[in-house]
């Protein structure tokens, strides 16, 4: 018996990568162009310079559903890097060291790389092959 939300994991995966784009840009903005609140002071110059536009421009791409491989595929090294570099080395667990959201982002974003754009996007409509998620549509 399938569940009955099965008929709807395409949309739902839309949803997700939607959403989650839109709320990682939000990371890029705070680090660019200090809104909302700006990043605390002595933060190192490479965060900002670096890390901000992977965040605003790869939250963008996997918001809009461009480049979704690509844009996530690097997103998810970046919070990979962050969890390591900003958390890691604090504690084992992220639960501990706070780099929860970081890990999320890092799977979220793996799983997003590996499964495309899906439906709703730039991708799927370019036919770029972004229609693997939600079952093969």
């Amino acid at each position: 018996m399938r569940f009955f939300m099965s008929r709807y994991s395409a949309g739902c995966y839309a949803l997700m990568r939607i959403v989650v784009g839109f709320l990682f840009l939000w990371h890029g903005v705070q680090k660019l162009f200090g809104f909302p609140p700006g990043m605390p002071p002595g933060v190192p110059a490479f965060i900002t310079y670096v890390a901000g536009p992977i965040e605003l421009f790869g939250g963008l791409l996997i918001m809009i559903g461009l480049f979704t491989n690509w844009a996530a595929f690097i997103t998810s090294g970046q919070m990979a890097f962050a969890y390591w570099i900003g958390h890691g080395t604090k504690a084992l667990l992220p639960l501990v060291n706070q780099g929860e959201l970081a890990v999320l982002y890092c799977f979220v974003f793996l799983f997003i790389a590996a499964q495309g754009g899906g439906s709703w996007s730039i991708d799927s409509l370019m036919g770029r092959g972004g229609g693997r998620a939600g079952g093969g549509q």
